[in-house]
Formats: structure tokens, sequence, C-alpha cells
């Protein structure tokens, strides 16, 4: 198997520049047009450790989810996925999009650490569980989240503090990115990427849908079939979406996959 051929999604996505600049312009604009949201709020003393919240109206008494970005630990930022706000809002969920650091200027474990420390931040500020959901490597780090051990981190944090998760094509294997380009950024050994490998973890027991794009490489496909297999899940294609087009209905507030977001947020009690 060509493993560079099959997770290089930007080769296999010659248009991605395009789809990537127009997250960020569909970004700007939503942000400049949201009133009920509050920009940068600190989780971490890292310039990269800010938060943008959105909530559907005035107060906190909004269920919550957590998208978390892209870009294989080593690109982008949450200031390219504001507008995905749009199909939670329209539900009356709060959305959070936090930044974190990036490989190979961090380890992916400090990056792991990061994302948990966004999370403690918002139930401490909201007092509420949440959805975890994201995009790719946000993917992998959605299901890391669920598989935390909260109560270890603090014990007065509840053990499902993540109560729900929705991985958009994420990797949960991460032994085969090794030989590739895009593994060689991350600095694993192979025990680092088995310990880091959500696949290679007990099942939490939470709801889980992972999705991932029908045009996508057989190995984003069969790492997501097997992921929710493993940890009792469910799995959806989307028909003829890549890579980067299956993040696009999740800012449709009438698209299958923002009701479904939606509903798995507004479960959590």
């Amino acid at each position: 198997m060509d493993l560079q051929a099959e997770y290089d999604n930007r080769a296999r996505v010659p248009e991605h520049p395009a789809i990537i600049a127009g997250w960020q312009h569909d970004a700007v604009a939503f942000r400049d047009s949201w009133p009920e949201t509050e920009l940068g709020i600190p989780y971490g003393a890292g310039e990269r450790e800010r938060i943008d919240l959105f909530r559907p109206g005035p107060g906190d008494a909004w269920p919550v989810a957590l998208f978390l970005h892209g870009g294989y630990w080593q690109a982008l930022d949450r200031g390219f996925f504001s507008h995905l706000a749009r199909g939670f809002l329209a539900q009356g969920v709060a959305l959070a999009v936090p930044s974190y650091d990036l490989c190979p200027q961090v380890t992916l474990a400090r990056i792991v650490d990061q994302v948990r420390a966004a999370a403690t931040l918002l139930h401490r500020r909201l007092g509420r569980k949440m959805l975890a959901t994201g995009h790719s490597a946000g993917g992998h780090l959605t299901a890391m989240l669920m598989a935390t051990d909260w109560r270890a981190l603090d014990p007065g944090l509840p053990p499902d503090l993540v109560a729900a998760g929705l991985p958009i094509s994420g990797v949960f294997e991460l032994e085969p990115l090794l030989p590739t380009t895009i593994g060689a950024g991350l600095h694993l050994s192979r025990e680092d990427a088995r310990a880091l490998s959500p696949r290679t973890l007990p099942s939490p027991g939470l709801p889980l849908h992972a999705v991932v794009g029908g045009a996508e490489s057989g190995e984003f496909r069969r790492q997501t079939r097997d992921f929710a297999a493993a940890w009792g899940g469910t799995a959806e294609e989307l028909p003829g979406a890549d890579h980067f087009t299956v993040l696009a209905p999740l800012a449709e507030p009438g698209s299958a996959l923002a009701r479904r977001a939606a509903a798995m947020a507004l479960a959590i009690r």
C-alpha cells in the first residue's frame, strides 16, 4: 500500500487551497456578523491557547459543543472555522472553537494536553458537559478527549466531561503515518504512535458517531469504520465528499450532519 498517497489529502484534492481560502473568508464574515460572540478566551498562557465561543443568545444556559480543527496537527487555527457555528446555533447549541500549538514546535502529547485544558476551562466556565467534534487531526483529538480519565486530572471533574463524540475524517491509528511526509513532522516513535492512537485505547462507552467522506482514501474510510466498530459507535460515509468538502454540511443548519451534531449535544445531561 502507498501510505503517502492514502494519507496525503492535499495531494489527493488539488483544489484544496481554494476550499481552505473559502473557509477563512466565511469564518471572518461570520465572526463579524454574529452578535453573541466572545473571542480569544484564554485556557492557558500560550499565544495559541485561546477559545472563540459562539452562543445562540445571551447568557450561558446553552448546551455546548467543542470543535477541534484539523491540519495534521501542523497547520491552521481556530480562525478558519468560526462559520461552522451556524449549524449548531440554529438549533440552540453553543460552539467553542479553540486553537492549539502545532507540531513540530510541540509534541502531539502536548497538543492532547492542551485540548484537555480547553475542555476543562469550558466546563468550569459554563458548568456543562459537552459534545466534542473535530475534523481530521481534530477527529483524533475528539477521540482522545472521549478517552480521557478526567477524574485523574482533577477529582472535581465529571468522569464524562466530554460526554459524546462526532469525529469527522479522523485519524485513529497513527502508525501508518510514520513513513509519510505527514509523520515526519510529528517526530513520533512507534511506542508514542501506539499510545496516542485512540484505536488502541479502551472504549469509554460514550455515544460516538464517526463520519468520513465517501470520496476519501480507502485508508481514511477503513480507519473510520474500524474505530467506530471498536468503540461500539456508528459510522457514516457522506457520498461524494472528499477530505475537505466533508466538513461543509456542519455549517448548514438544515443538513443531516448539523442536525445530528446538535441532537448529540442537546442529549447531554
